[in-house]
Parts: structure tokens; sequence; C-alpha cells
């Protein structure tokens, strides 16, 4: 009976351990991403501290994940003492990392506020001028996202270089026109009568609200998952251990 109970265990630990080696490896994908990447955006993250401390932290995040699947599925499937302490050493630090990203989170949350967002765009925004990586970045996310501005189409009333470029002839910028289908390839409704700020035309949705709507649910479920695996793996490591010291 035990010896049927670790041998479930060890396939258990394999399967998740090989999600955590695919989880690493798509981390480490997009921070490698973010930080070469030739269309402008490394340029956003530099500009803002919190933003590239992040781009390094999920490259360190992906490489660990990388690794510690790499040593978990080794470990579980030979049954080797040596690798699967490395494992629970990997545990130990990714634990730490994820304390240390919390506590840096809370204590710089007001770099990531509602207000300063809107600030940013209020203080910076272009319009459609795409050599500008600011202004760029953020008509990619309000095409992609269907939305207008941090909290809506209210935010260009005082976006004071829109406001220049376009000598108030806008109320909004193009990128805030409803699309059919939404996105950069859909045909706008009415770009005129979007311009002018007409309801049916736009996205009246500010984007702060849309992007956490849209991520909230995925941030609580990983969490939860993230809990139920090391809470598995953790139970199996002590199973293989014991099944390799005794």
């Amino acid at each position: 009976m035990e010896g049927d109970c670790l041998s479930c265990m060890k396939y258990l630990m394999f399967v998740f351990n090989f999600f955590i080696f695919l989880g690493g490896a798509c981390l480490l994908g997009i921070g490698i991403w973010v930080m070469v990447d030739p269309t402008g955006f490394r340029e956003i993250v530099a500009a803002n501290p919190l933003l590239i401390t992040g781009a390094y932290i999920l490259l360190a995040m992906g490489g660990l994940l990388f690794l510690l699947g790499f040593l978990g599925c080794c470990g579980a499937v030979r049954e080797n003492k040596c690798l699967l302490l490395f494992f629970f050493l990997f545990i130990l630090i990714i634990f730490l990392a994820e304390l240390s990203a919390a506590i840096l989170a809370f204590i710089f949350r007001g770099n990531l506020t509602r207000e300063f967002f809107t600030k940013e765009l209020t203080k910076h925004y272009q319009g459609s001028n795409d050599t500008d990586v600011f202004s760029a970045t953020w008509n990619s996310v309000m095409i992609t996202f269907g939305c207008c501005g941090v909290n809506g189409p209210e935010d260009f009333k005082y976006a004071s270089v829109f406001r220049l470029l376009t000598l108030d002839s806008d109320e909004v910028p193009e990128a805030c026109c409803r699309r059919e289908p939404q996105s950069r390839d859909g045909v706008l409704l009415s770009r005129e009568e979007c311009l002018l700020g007409r309801d049916l035309f736009l996205n009246k949705q500010g984007c702060y609200t849309v992007i956490l709507n849209a991520f909230e649910t995925y941030v609580y479920l990983a969490g939860a998952l993230a809990i139920g695996v090391l809470a598995i793996e953790v139970m199996g490591c002590h199973c293989l251990l014991r099944s390799l010291c005794f």
C-alpha cells in the first residue's frame, strides 16, 4: 500500500513539475522579450524603476521555475536524494522571493494607482503619434482592450499635449473609437463621430477598470493553484525523501 502511494505521488510530482518547467520557460521567454523587444516596449519599462525591477524579477523567477521544474522532474522519476534536496532549496528561495515581491508591491503600490497612470497619461500622451513610444503603447492598449484613457474619455480633456497637437478639435484620440472587430485591423464604425465624442461610436470604459477586471480572476486562480501545487510538492518530496532515507 505504501509503495503504491509513493509511486502515485512520484508521478503526480512529475506532472506538476513538468507544468512548472513549462511555466518557467514561458516567464523566461516573456522576460527576455520585454528586455530586448525592438518595438520600443523596453523604453516604456525602463522609464519606471518599479517596472524595470519587475522585468528583472520576471527573468529571475522564470529561470528559477525552469530549473526547479527540471530538478523536480528528474528527482521524482529517478528518486534522487540530491536532486530532491536541491528542489527543496529552490522551493525555499521562491517562497522568499514571493514574500519580497509582496512587500515591494505593498511599499510601491502608490506607483501603480489609478491616479499615477492618469497623471502620466494627461502629461505625456501625444495622440496618434506612433513615433512616441509612450503614446504608441497606450494606443495599442486602448485598441486591444476596447477602452479609452485611464478612467474614460474625459481624461483627454486634461491631456495638455494631446489638446495642443489636435488644436482642441478632437475630443478623444482615434484609438478610443469602436471597431468591428475590436482589433487594430478592425474597421472604425465612424471616425468623425467618434472624434467628436459621440457615445455610440467610442469605447467609454476606462482601461484601468477593464484591465483590472481582466486580470483579477486569473490572479486569484493562479494564487490558489500555486498554494495547492506547493502543498502537493512538499508532501511528495517528504514521502520520497522518507523512502530514500529509510
